[in-house]
């Protein structure tokens, strides 16, 4: 978990890319930019706003044959054991996003590499370097005061509640690429911005495989359970696998089956399943692993608990006491109606 309140801007430098496939130049600056105060808090809020919004999804640079053939690793390198190199490894990076702007629908823009301090990373202060780039053009108004009048100009500029693209890179785990964050708001050249620019993979830690196990289970649940047996089940199910990873420090394969499966005939459904759509998760060889709490709390927000009725009705599962919905809610069919019904027991309505 990252906090960026403290961070703070050693350095920042600014250079344009072009799209190099339509002639377009590359501008380089010549020396880092000065910063006042006002303008390096509009910054810092500007290139950190997205990474607070989005879940965290953590990278590391790679290469197919070794890191010290991906130049922007050893750029970020640079600035971290060079400080005083920072602008020159900046106009390294700019001149490989330039080279790698070659399809024509990338546009051109802006690219600010920034060289932070006091950033906190699982409750440990580091250094991050910053990539960003600014790519779409607004309109706006200015205003130009006459001696008796207001004339009106439309300019235009960046929008610095919306950052395109940026990736943050956390001094930790240098020997395997770093810890690295990416934020890209234009998504059709995602590949442009993530493996031909900055060549990152996902990396396989506790965060991922918690997340991508519950996202599996999700899939199973909607793929095998739902049909298998109803919505009622296919929502516990979900409950119980949500909580067994609450309650546990540690993920063991048998033990999460034995006690989030309770029809046995679903337990070779599940083993099937994971051999058929584990890869899409990289879980195929995954039994055992350390879970990350965030990654749970961040899935028990996105799993949806609600039964939808096609008579505009809802009934919402709470994935706290997951005893609830299977002690008090009972499921039936109604021969005079000709129609499914729910019986939820209780004692009072609750007052919120």
């Amino acid at each position: 978990m990252f906090n960026l309140f403290s961070a703070q801007i050693e350095s920042l430098s600014l250079h344009r890319v072009g799209n190099k496939s339509k002639n377009e130049p590359m501008l380089l600056s010549s020396q880092p930019l000065d910063l006042n105060d006002e303008l390096n808090g509009l910054l810092k809020e500007y290139f950190f706003k997205s990474f607070r919004e989005k879940e965290e999804n953590y990278f590391r640079f790679s290469h197919e044959a070794d890191l010290e053939f991906n130049t922007v690793y050893e750029s970020v390198k640079s600035i971290f054991e060079q400080p005083s190199q920072n602008h020159a490894a900046s106009q390294k990076i700019a001149q490989v996003l330039h080279d790698q702007s070659n399809h024509p629908h990338i546009k051109n823009g802006e690219v600010y590499v920034a060289h932070f301090t006091d950033v906190l990373l699982d409750n440990e202060k580091m250094d991050a370097v910053g990539i960003f780039k600014s790519e779409i053009k607004q309109d706006f108004f200015q205003f130009k005061e006459q001696a008796d009048r207001l004339e009106l100009l439309v300019k235009q500029g960046i929008n610095i509640n919306k950052l395109d693209k940026g990736c943050l890179i956390f001094n930790s785990e240098k020997e395997n690429g770093y810890k690295v964050l990416s934020v890209d708001s234009n998504r059709y050249d995602a590949k442009y911005w993530l493996e031909n620019f900055l060549s990152i993979i996902p990396l396989t830690d506790d965060n991922f495989y918690t997340k991508n196990y519950l996202r599996f289970c999700q899939n199973f649940a909607k793929d095998v359970v739902l049909p298998a047996e109803d919505k009622q089940q296919e929502v516990l199910f979900m409950n119980r696998a949500v909580n067994h990873f609450a309650k546990n420090d540690a993920f063991e394969e048998s033990t999460f089956l034995n006690e989030v499966i309770e029809n046995p005939e679903l337990i070779p459904e599940f083993k099937h399943y994971k051999v058929e759509k584990g890869p899409k998760y990289s879980i195929e060889d995954v039994s055992n692993f350390d879970i990350a709490n965030k990654a749970v709390s961040d899935a028990r927000k996105k799993i949806k608990n609600v039964i939808e009725l096609d008579t505009n009705i809802q009934i919402k599962m709470d994935f706290i006491n997951p005893e609830s919905a299977e002690k008090f809610v009972e499921k039936g069919w109604d021969e005079e109606r000709q129609m499914y019904y729910y019986l939820v027991y209780f004692n009072k309505e609750q007052k919120r």
